[in-house]
């Protein structure tokens, strides 16, 4: 059987590719003999495994194991997000934050509205909306006698449907929605200390809605505990979100938990507010929504930082909020009226771009670029052919050193210690309950590169992280 692969036909037999080196003229089908002993150990059939591993140099022989079945990748799509984003919005590409008005300024004293336009920045934290406030200061502004207006309007959103694998709490910040006007990736930092016998609560940033109920007891001095005992019960009523705080801290000892509690609007109208009143500014009218009229000027503008350093973020720290804001952006660039909304244009764009290079994709199925989905999936092969093409791409660098380094940093950091592969191996993480993924690149004990991708799909798939990292120990011991 032939399969379409690289622009040209792939056999059984023998594997021909622009991408590949001419010496590469036969093809291991097994797996790793430490790999296999690693799967049956932990009761996993071969089967739920499939790997791929391409020289990109050098005369190693490739390996293809279930190369071509749809396998669910977690978090490696960001792979096929951040990559495309290269290319389709360029490394330097920035989002933008604005705040207009409607009104008149005169003596510091904004007689109008102030309108906070959203770009869809996936970094938008509170240092950057603390700057653009200040710049809102220098510009003049002192006292605003209308509304705080928020525009979410820059992306058209699909109906997102909140990821539940097995009861996740809803309130953990990796699960935030995207938006067209995301600040702090919508996440409340709560800090409990006890310091001289007295348990404190508090909350970053000081929303004046969210309000803390206080219950934790002190202990005395003690050894201060891995997992400190903090609990919070958030309960929300129409105006605020009460979180009752309780459990038991030693003296000296301290804890802090991120939990997203408020939606879009009452976060970023909240986080302005307490900004702007820290900055002396006071704000007389309400908050709500809307989009921003044409009788508008603008007072203050702020620029994400480029696309480099945002897919490092995600692709380090495997940031889901961020790589579905990533995604929408690149919906909202290319968006056409065919299109319903800017996840339906991102999957046509990167589609689009994808048989630009000749790339048969037929199994990839994005749905929100994350790969915190059920529905999103791709074949090992598919995913090699990327990351081939991505070897040879004008911001290959980029791309490269975005991703986590083997027992160094980011995803990785804790993987792989003591072995030959530490700082030897660029590899993208991915986890659901039923998904460990690894993708990316790696060198063999020759310092050759290789394209390495190991997706299981089990659903028990118990000791599969160093079943993985066998595959690149293997792949290092595969030259000798």
């Amino acid at each position: 059987m032939k399969i379409f692969f690289c622009g040209i036909f792939f056999t059984s037999l023998a594997l021909s590719c622009s991408l590949l080196p001419a010496q590469a003229q036969t093809i291991a089908q097994q797996l790793p003999e430490q790999v296999k002993k690693l799967l049956k150990t932990n009761k996993i059939p071969d089967s739920a495994l499939s790997l791929v591993m391409l020289p990109l140099n050098g005369n190693g022989t490739p390996t293809l194991f279930n190369a071509d079945i749809s396998v669910s990748p977690a978090s490696t799509m960001k792979l096929v997000t951040t990559y495309a984003a290269l290319e389709l919005l360029g490394p330097t590409y920035q989002w933008k934050t604005e705040f207009y008005t409607d009104g008149s300024l005169k003596n510091g004293i904004l007689n109008g509205n102030l309108y906070l336009k959203g770009g869809g920045d996936p970094k938008l934290n509170m240092e950057k909306l603390w700057l653009l406030l200040r710049d809102l200061r220098a510009n003049g502004v002192h006292q605003v006698n209308g509304d705080l207006v928020l525009d979410h309007s820059y992306f058209i959103t699909p109906e997102l449907v909140a990821f539940d694998d097995d009861g996740n709490d809803t309130n953990q910040p990796f699960l935030v929605m995207p938006d067209s006007l995301l600040v702090n990736l919508k996440s409340l930092r709560f800090v409990v200390r006890n310091d001289g016998g007295r348990v404190n609560v508090a909350v970053e940033p000081p929303i004046e809605s969210i309000r803390i109920d206080n219950q934790m007891q002190a202990l005395k001095a003690a050894k201060c505990p891995a997992v400190p005992e903090v609990r919070f019960n958030p309960v929300p009523t129409a105006n605020d979100v009460t979180i009752t705080v309780t459990g038991k801290l030693p003296e000296g000892c301290s804890s802090q938990t991120y939990l997203a509690l408020l939606d879009h609007q009452h976060y970023a109208a909240g986080a302005v507010r307490a900004i702007w009143k820290e900055l002396g500014g006071t704000i007389r009218g309400g908050d709500r929504t809307g989009p921003i009229p044409k009788n508008t000027r603008l007072l203050a503008r702020a620029f994400s930082p480029d696309l480099v350093e945002i897919i490092r973020d995600i692709n380090k720290y495997s940031n889901n909020t961020m790589a579905r804001q990533l995604f929408l952006s690149i919906g909202a660039r290319f968006r056409s009226k065919v299109d319903a909304n800017d996840a339906l244009a991102a999957q046509r764009a990167i589609r689009s771009w994808l048989a630009k290079k000749s790339i048969n994709a037929s199994r990839l199925v994005m749905d929100n670029g994350s790969g915190l989905s059920r529905e999103e999936r791709i074949s090992a092969r598919e995913m090699a052919t990327l990351l081939q093409a991505a070897w040879h791409s004008p911001y290959s660098a980029e791309f490269i050193s975005s991703m986590p380094l083997a027992a160094m940093d980011g995803t990785m950091r804790k993987r792989l210690n003591n072995t030959a592969v530490v700082g030897k191996a660029h590899i993208k993480t991915g986890t659901l309950n039923n998904v460990r993924a690894i993708a990316g690149y790696s060198q063999d004990s020759n310092g050759n590169n290789w394209v390495v991708v190991a997706i299981l799909n089990h659903a028990q798939p118990w000791g599969a992280s160093s079943i993985l990292d066998q595959v690149l120990i293997s792949l290092y011991n595969s030259a000798r």
